[in-house]
């Protein structure tokens, strides 16, 4: 059993090291643990450290390409070189390395085949007031669209199996970790959690630089992979909200048509008729999303395939 431990790195000079002394040397299951550095086009010391620091494999990115990029890249990296678990984790330092043997585990056991590591928000102290409230409700919104329990959304401290990244595919170029849950939660791959520990803060967040910009791009993530996954129940409940006021004024124009007079009130009708086709152009447009998605996971499934029978 072989266990790559990958890290996303853009400009850790200063925190890689850290970060490497806390990965474990040893676990019970694992046969062989090997680190992979996924160098996101830094421009300071970071791969004369990684080497420096005994680092087994390099992958180095030609330009910055951001978080989900290097992750993508990354684990396909482990992938070719026989990974049978990849955990990752950031260069920061943020996560306790020593809490990877709590991720492995429920791999090990074949209890889940994404583990995901879940923080206390509640109890990091760094956070900001707003980042813990946006963290949590980010993960209620999540874990509504994925119909999953886990409890952390955000957390990037994760175990996958070989089988578990084989049926990913991460088109986000912003962050992988709302994708891939909502992914792995519609396409039923196993998930479990555990609680992980967190160390002191070394440098501030890259990800989340602006608090209305991460809100943007993240629900902006989350509603295109769910569009993804349920393209026909979004566009229809859609269209029912243009259709429902539009019956409704017909039926008012007809009231009045038969009750009063047979003149008048035409403005509800053309009020109503701009609904109803509204509503129903709304509705086909989930019926073609729906043809979309079902070929759409024919062309994942070959993918599958694919990527499985060349990374044998």
């Amino acid at each position: 059993m072989k266990l790559i431990i990958q890290i996303p790195c853009y400009d850790e000079e200063e925190t890689l090291p850290v970060t490497l002394k806390g990965l474990p040397k040893d676990i019970e299951g694992i046969d062989t643990i090997e680190t992979l550095i996924t160098d996101d086009g830094s421009t300071d010391k970071t791969l004369e450290i990684a080497k420096k620091e005994g680092v087994d494999h390099i992958l180095k990115l030609p330009v910055h390409r951001g978080l989900a990029e290097a992750f993508r890249s990354g684990t396909e990296k482990a992938l070719a070189l026989g990974a049978d678990i990849v955990v990752n984790t950031d260069g920061d330092n943020q996560y306790c390395g020593e809490d990877i043997r709590k991720l492995v585990l429920p791999i090990l056991e074949k209890k889940a085949e994404i583990v995901i590591g879940c923080r206390d928000i509640s109890a990091i102290k760094h956070f900001s007031f707003a980042k813990k409230l946006l963290q949590k409700l980010g993960s209620h919104i999540v874990r509504k669209f994925s119909n999953t329990d886990i409890s952390d959304t955000t957390s990037g401290f994760r175990a996958y199996s070989r089988e578990a990244l084989l049926r990913l595919n991460i088109f986000s170029s912003y962050s992988y970790t709302l994708e891939s849950i909502i992914q792995a939660g519609r396409k039923e791959i196993p998930m479990a959690q555990v609680p992980i520990r967190t160390n002191e803060k070394l440098r501030e967040s890259r990800l989340i630089k602006n608090i209305f910009s991460y809100i943007v791009k993240s629900t902006s993530t989350i509603l295109r992979v769910y569009l993804m996954y349920e393209p026909l129940k979004t566009f229809f409940n859609m269209g029912v909200a243009f259709l429902a006021p539009g019956i409704l004024l017909i039926l008012r124009f007809l009231y009045f048509y038969f009750t009063e007079n047979r003149s008048g009130h035409i403005q509800s009708l053309i009020i109503a008729a701009i609904f109803v086709v509204m509503g129903c152009g709304i509705i086909l447009l989930g019926f073609l999303g729906d043809i979309i998605s079902v070929n759409r996971k024919i062309n994942e499934d070959i993918l599958y395939r694919v990527k499985k029978s060349e990374l044998k």
